[in-house]
């Protein structure tokens, strides 16, 4: 069983930046590729960014490539998603995934609650 506790989120103007963690329960956490996925209102849950198990490979969406860098802290239980040069399009609510395996789609994996990430123009 993993719990995960997403924070960081919150209101910022477009071009600036925000840092999402999301902290891990568990001895565990090492073992989990973790992702973060976003829903916007009106929209499916899509994915954003993932890191593997050992932090040495890194997924990204297209939108999100070269802007967002997501890394983990294994000794922290901790993934962080830092996200720069934000625009309006980026305002959804950010969840955390722990999977045992990348995703980048479905995940029968764990998620948090979620934080909300709202970037104005």
């Amino acid at each position: 069983q993993v719990q995960l506790v997403e924070s960081g989120g919150g209101l910022v103007q477009a071009g600036g930046s925000l840092r999402l963690s999301c902290a891990a329960s568990g001895r565990t956490f090492s073992s989990y590729a973790m992702g973060w996925f976003r829903q916007a209102p009106g929209k499916e849950r899509e994915f954003v960014a993932a890191i593997s198990w050992s932090g040495g490979s890194t997924y990204y969406a297209d939108s999100v490539k070269g802007r967002f860098t997501i890394s983990r802290d294994n000794a922290k239980n901790t993934v962080y998603l830092q996200m720069n040069s934000l625009k309006p399009e980026d305002t959804a609510v950010y969840y955390c995934n722990a999977d045992r395996r990348v995703v980048t789609g479905l995940s029968a994996g764990y998620w948090g609650q979620g934080t909300q990430v709202t970037v104005s123009s």
